[in-house]
Formats: structure tokens, sequence, C-alpha cells
């Protein structure tokens, strides 16, 4: 669980631990919704935290892009991208697209997309996105 003690002031900045990356980061609300966001699937949805990589960059059309986190199954095989936004930045198909894309190197089977007040769940299944009604336990995802 993210708690007050990940989470400090330093020359009139606010950050927070971030214990993927094993550093100190900005707590912007993107920031914010991403430490929240991966707290809840490790402590609720059985997700391992070694198992999640965060800014997870790849190389697509020439150029590097990164992904805000993507999770992988134990033998190695990516299983969903996610990507975060602030609260107040709508989850629009062009957020979801960003994603979808990301897929076209990945080909995951789970898209996630989430900014702190709605989250959005799909399975990728023959070139069709199933929308989920919750986010699947880490079980469901292999």
């Amino acid at each position: 669980m993210l708690d007050r003690s990940h989470i400090k002031e330093q020359d009139g900045r606010r950050l927070v631990f971030d214990q993927w990356r094993k550093r100190w980061v900005a707590l912007t609300p993107e920031e914010l919704v991403r430490q929240h966001t991966l707290h809840l699937l490790v402590d609720e949805y059985n997700y391992q935290k070694g198992l999640i990589s965060v800014e997870h960059t790849i190389e697509l059309n020439g150029m590097k892009k990164r992904c805000d986190a993507v999770v992988y199954a134990l033998e190695g095989k990516p299983l969903m991208i996610i990507e975060f936004k602030a609260p107040d930045v709508a989850l629009t198909q062009k957020v979801f697209d960003q994603a979808a894309t990301y897929n076209t190197k990945l080909t995951v089977p789970y898209l996630m997309v989430a900014n702190g007040k709605q989250t959005i769940v799909c399975k990728v299944e023959n070139g069709k996105y199933i929308f989920a009604h919750d986010i699947p336990k880490y079980e469901e995802l292999t």
C-alpha cells in the first residue's frame, strides 16, 4: 500500500519513492495515479511487484517510446500494457489508442488505462477488444 512513508518534500518539491524504479520521483498527479494503481494491483489483485516493469522502453517505427507499465508472466512474456493519466485527463479514444499502438510491438493480451477516477481494461482477442467489467486478477492474465 502507498502510504505517507513513501512521500517526502525536498527543495520545495513533493517526491514519492517508486518501489519499481527504486528511486524518488516527482509526485505529479499522473505519478500518484501510477503509484496508487500499481500498489492496488499488488495488494488486491495478486500481481507480483517483480513482474511489473515501469517506464518500459520499446522501439516503435525507429523511435524510442515508453509504456508507463508492462506486466509480465513468470517466463518473461508480456501480458498487459498499462497507461496512466492524471485525474483531470479524460480516458478518451486517443488515450486508449496510445496503449494499442504500443501493443503493435509487444502483442499483449490485455490493455489497461487509468486516471485515478476511471479504469478501463480490455482483452485483445483475434484483433478485437473485449472490455472487462473489472481489473483481472493476475491469475486471469495467463
